[in-house]
Formats: C-alpha cells, sequence, structure tokens
C-alpha cells in the first residue's frame, strides 16, 4: 500500500504520544509484579513497566489477577510477535472473562508482550531495534527494547510462575496447522508430565514435541524453551495465520487455557471443563526445509497437508519467472507450517514437517 510519507510520521508520532500516557498516567509509584502476586488481596492489577534504551523508549503491559485462594501462579504471554493476531485477541478477552472470586491462585497476562512490533504492524521483529523477541532470551538488563522485554520475562515472570503458557499463531507470511507444544526434557520428568497432560486436555487436535537438548548455560533462545530450562512447567499454543485474525483460533486458544485451568483447578464456574474426547496425534519430530536462495515461492500445498519423503512440494523462481530450484521433502509426515506468500529469502524455513517416530 503507497502511504505518503506524512502518514508514516503521523503513525509513528501516535505511537510515541501512546508509550508517553501509558507512561504518564499509569507507572506513578506503581507495585512490582512481585508486589502484586505477594499481596493478599484478590482481584485484578494492570501494570505498565517501563523500557528505555539509550535511543528507545517503550512499556511491557501486564496484568495479574489474584484469586481469592491461595494456589499457583499460571502465566498467558500473547503477542511476542505482534502481528500475530489471533493469540492478542484470545489473551484479551481470558482476561476480561476471569473472576477472580472463582480463582485460586494468581494468573499473570501479558496480552501484548511486544507492543512497538504490534502498532508498528511488524512481523517477526521490533521495529525499534530490529530484533525479534523471540529469538534473544533470556534477554538483557541494559539491552536494547527487545532484549529488557525478554530480561524481564525471564527474571520477574518466569521466575515467579509454576506454569508457563506461550501463545503464538502465524505471522504474518506462515500458513500454520493449529497444535500445541512442549519440550520433551528427560531429567524434569515432573514438569514434562504435566506439560504433556496440559496438551493433551487443551483440546487441540495436534501435539507437537521437541527435542530438549541444551544445558543450564545455554541461551535459550525462545520464550518458552527458557521456561523449561529454568524448570517451570512450559508449553506454547500456535493457532492463526497469515497474519489475519481467524475467529475459531481465538475460539480455540480461549478454550484451551480455560481446559488448563480446570485441569490445574485453579478455575471453576458455570461453564463445565470441556469433555470432549479429542482424538490426538502426537508428532515429536521435525524437519526442516530451508530456502538456500532468495526468489518467488511455488507451491499448491497447504498446513495440514501430507507429504512423502522425496515429493515435489513446489518451486522457487527468480524475479522474471526462471525456476531455480525444485523443492521436495525432506521427510514423510504433516505440514506443520508453510510460508504461504510468494517471497522467499535464503535461509528462510519455507516447509516445517512434522511425524512421530516410535
Amino acid at each position: 500500500m503507497n502511504f505518503k510519507k506524512s502518514t508514516f510520521t503521523s503513525i509513528n508520532n501516535l505511537f510515541i504520544l501512546s508509550v508517553f500516557l501509558m507512561t504518564s498516567f499509569h507507572l506513578s509509584a506503581q507495585p512490582t509484579i512481585k508486589d502484586v502476586l505477594n499481596n493478599s488481596d484478590a482481584g485484578r492489577v494492570d501494570l505498565s513497566i517501563p523500557l528505555r534504551d539509550e535511543i528507545n523508549s517503550s512499556v511491557l503491559p501486564v496484568t495479574i489477577i489474584n484469586g481469592v485462594q491461595k494456589g499457583p501462579t499460571f502465566v498467558v504471554v500473547a503477542g511476542i510477535h505482534g502481528y500475530e493476531y489471533p493469540p492478542i485477541l484470545a489473551v484479551q478477552r481470558i482476561m476480561n472473562k476471569i473472576d477472580h472470586n472463582k480463582l485460586k491462585g494468581s494468573l499473570i497476562f501479558l496480552p501484548i508482550a511486544n507492543i512497538p512490533s504490534f502498532y508498528g504492524r511488524s512481523p517477526f521483529f521490533n521495529p525499534l531495534d530490529k530484533k525479534n523477541l523471540n529469538n534473544v532470551f533470556p534477554g538483557k538488563k541494559d539491552g536494547t527494547i527487545t532484549e529488557q522485554i525478554a530480561y524481564l520475562i525471564t527474571k520477574e515472570i518466569i521466575s515467579e510462575c509454576d506454569v508457563f503458557v506461550d501463545i503464538h499463531g502465524g505471522d504474518a507470511n506462515e500458513d500454520l496447522l493449529p497444535f500445541v507444544c512442549y519440550y520433551d526434557r528427560a531429567d524434569s520428568r515432573n514438569q514434562t508430565k504435566l506439560a504433556a497432560k496440559l496438551c493433551k486436555i487443551s483440546g487441540f487436535e495436534n501435539i507437537v514435541s521437541y527435542n530438549y537438548n541444551i544445558t543450564p548455560s545455554q541461551p535459550a533462545i525462545y520464550a518458552f524453551k527458557q521456561a523449561t530450562q529454568d524448570g517451570k512447567v512450559a508449553l506454547s499454543i500456535e493457532a492463526g495465520k497469515l497474519g489475519n485474525v481467524q475467529n475459531e483460533a481465538v475460539d480455540q486458544i480461549e478454550s484451551a487455557v480455560f481446559n488448563m485451568l480446570y485441569e490445574m483447578n485453579m478455575y471453576q464456574d458455570e461453564h463445565k471443563k470441556n469433555l470432549q474426547k479429542v482424538s490426538t496425534k502426537t508428532f515429536n519430530q521435525q524437519s526442516y526445509l530451508k530456502s538456500t536462495i532468495q526468489g518467488i515461492l511455488y507451491s499448491d500445498l497447504l498446513s495440514g497437508d501430507n507429504v512423502v519423503q522425496g515429493e515435489v512440494v513446489g518451486s522457487v523462481t527468480d524475479v522474471w519467472g526462471k525456476k531455480l530450484q525444485e523443492l521436495t521433502a525432506p521427510a514423510s509426515g504433516i505440514i506443520l507450517y508453510k510460508i504461504g506468500t510468494p517471497p522467499v529469502n535464503e535461509g528462510e524455513t519455507i516447509f516445517c514437517i512434522g511425524y512421530n517416530k516410535e
């Protein structure tokens, strides 16, 4: 779309003004996350945590709801990537449905973890520092805005929680099959067992189990992998695709979170736990087909399609339409996600194929 330069300037000024207003009117003498969690009073508190590096400023919005009874602390994060809209809308809906009188324990919500990415309509990257928030964990206290967000999530939120749920969807160019996933960490069997159980009762048909193979001193990189590394029960939901709002994805995310809360006996209301028997499929291996060149992608396949190893799944052409590369499936399985738009760059994952290895 062809905007004038003045339009971009106006959008930028509006973003700066919104940050200023949030900072000016919501940050005065506000309590810390730990303060709110340790408060014996039940109810909801909305916080705007200030962020500032040498160049930019922003905020991290956090909502904490304390129940009338003590219990676990359950974290729900959306908007690590600000262009993934169904998780953001689902979390807003969940927050506003929670009645603290029916809650046992505490809920921490990050409704939009990456505010600059959301308002900047920026896929994957924070436009302020050009960093991908889901590639910088555990972050840096004195780093850029993105690194500071990761640091705050690691040190002030993951450190306080029992369960950490990071919700994603298909970004602007991703055609994605809805699934729920966790890391199979062999040396934390109790946490892994509960993460797998919460995935099972979520209502999602597809469950993905990732291998966990990092040491305690290695950077976790990803948000829910950081929580796994820190010994928490951690899982991730993936629902929605192509940078759009699909109402069914919003509904599916909402239902999954409430099912998890019911399973943990943290929340009870007039809506009974979804007892429908969902036939689940588990994929404990993933194979990635990455692009070796820049070009234009052609593929008739969609997420959810089955492929056979060696099958032609697409091709890449140059800007004149000359075929540069034929793409073949690296494994037999189901397409969990793929690039759903024509542009493709060197090094990008074109297909992720899930399969089960007994």
